[in-house]
């Protein structure tokens, strides 16, 4: 992708197909002009002569055909999404009328928009940073209400603001201590190291607090991942399609049942919750089975929470006692993973005295008459509740963010160490800079042609 293209681009920006009404969006220096030559207006005033932010009723004309009756917005740079003269055709939904309207603009001196590049040229006309850029994407793709709220306080800039100001901290420091080697030979101190040290732990908490939200925002993002998991037979297919009020997965009395996870999604208080029913836990020499529980683990390591199912009708003292031991283990295994225990069955009525399992605050259900579920779904939405209430301006939800933020906390770490070893000058220069151009390579202060080619290429065209 050729990245400071100034020739005129155009592509449809609603949603393709028949519709109501669609949107044909065009934009570059001729563009005003390109749109004068096919629509003649009601109000029998050219578009280059009407004023910015204004619409205009009239038709889009072949010559002597008309094609559509259609509403044409004229936006003047600087002050359009691109930062240049914009034009938005809103027609009727029609895939002919699209085609037509379309074909005939490229009759004149326009082409067809590459994917993302109405966003890029935005970011490369200074109306956005890379960070709020890459946020439009997330917004168009958002699928729930907390997703939704990631990508808009993302796309507001505070993450930008945030990032901004560690690295004008930095570049200042960086000043100082170029200014000492420009004057080595006066043997003169600009830089204070004691405040330097300040600075970067400033920076490093603040980078560890991006860092660290990014487990919230990339659950929000993508969903939350709820494995549900236990022995054969537990219930584990039934609770699965009891949450989703659906027969998603096959129920059998069969041990060995589900050979492969199941995944499925809903949404609680407004987060996708990605459910995921797996393979049995037990030993088995059965090949496939064996593949299902090696998966069952993976899934449990990838989850933001489990819910372990024990069977109530069938629990003893050596099963409870096997059990105690086995959540344990799973809490110290996944620390950082809620833990959930549902005792299952409990219409059947079991003899096992169940005290020693009560260290878990296990839930009894019975996930086949849908009894107490209520109780399961309320400790799902607390924990969603919970991991909702941290999401502000700067959390981070993008994964090439979390990469550059984390390269950039190797790189004041390594800083801080030649500080404490008295390093030279000139090599501290060396890191700090590292780290300075990976702040900015989080904002598109620091950019090349290849990073932002893959960037807006993942949108889609029109946007």
């Amino acid at each position: 992708m050729k990245l400071i293209d100034k020739d005129n681009i155009l592509a449809l920006a609603s949603p393709s197909g028949i519709g109501a009404i669609s949107m044909i969006r065009i934009s570059g220096p001729e563009c005003i002009s390109i749109v004068d030559n096919i629509f003649s207006g009601f109000e029998k005033i050219k578009l280059i002569h009407q004023k910015a932010n204004t619409i205009q009723l009239g038709y889009i004309v072949d010559n002597d055909r008309t094609i559509d009756k259609v509403l044409v917005s004229v936006f003047r740079n600087p002050k359009s999404y691109t930062g240049e003269d914009l034009v938005e055709i809103s027609c009727h939904g029609s895939v002919f009328i699209q085609d037509s309207i379309i074909q005939l603009l490229l009759k004149y001196n326009c082409r067809v928009a590459n994917p993302g590049e109405f966003t890029m040229r935005s970011f490369l006309n200074g109306k956005m940073d890379l960070s709020q850029a890459e946020s439009v994407a997330d917004l168009i793709s958002s699928n729930s209400a907390a997703s939704h709220k990631l990508a808009i306080n993302q796309m507001r800039g505070g993450f930008k603001n945030d990032i901004n100001e560690l690295r004008t901290e930095l570049v200042n420091f960086a000043s100082l201590i170029e200014l000492e080697l420009d004057f080595s030979q006066e043997d003169v101190e600009f830089a204070n190291m004691k405040e330097l040290n300040k600075l970067l732990d400033k920076i490093n908490f603040s980078l560890k607090k991006l860092i660290d939200s990014f487990k919230t925002g990339n659950v929000i993002k993508n969903g939350i991942p709820i494995a549900i998991v236990g022995e054969p037979n537990t219930g584990k297919s039934t609770l699965l399609n009891t949450l989703l009020n659906e027969d998603r997965a096959i129920v059998s009395s069969i041990a060995g049942t589900t050979r492969d996870t199941i995944e499925d999604q809903i949404s609680i208080n407004g987060v996708i919750c990605r459910f995921i029913d797996t393979a049995g836990i037990r030993s088995t020499k059965d090949e496939i089975e064996s593949i299902g529980i090696e998966r069952t683990f993976k899934k449990m390591n990838e989850s933001e929470i489990i819910i372990f199912m024990i069977d109530l009708s069938t629990l003893d003292e050596e099963k409870s006692n096997y059990y105690v031991k086995y959540l344990k283990d799973i809490n110290n295994k996944f620390p950082n993973t809620k833990l959930i225990t549902v005792l299952n069955k409990n219409d059947i009525k079991s003899q096992i005295n169940t005290d020693d399992l009560n260290q878990f605050n296990p839930i009894l259900i019975s996930a086949k008459n849908k009894s107490n579920i209520d109780n399961l779904r309320q400790e799902i939405s607390d924990y969603i509740n919970n991991l909702t209430s941290q999401i502000d301006n700067s959390t981070v939800s993008n994964s090439r963010h979390y990469d550059l933020l984390n390269k950039t906390y190797e790189e004041i770490h390594k800083v801080k160490v030649s500080i404490s070893n008295n390093v030279s000058s000139d090599l501290l220069s060396i890191d700090i800079k590292q780290a300075i151009y990976f702040l900015g390579e989080l904002t598109g202060e620091i950019s090349n042609d290849e990073i932002l080619g893959n960037i807006f290429s993942k949108f889609c065209i029109g946007k």
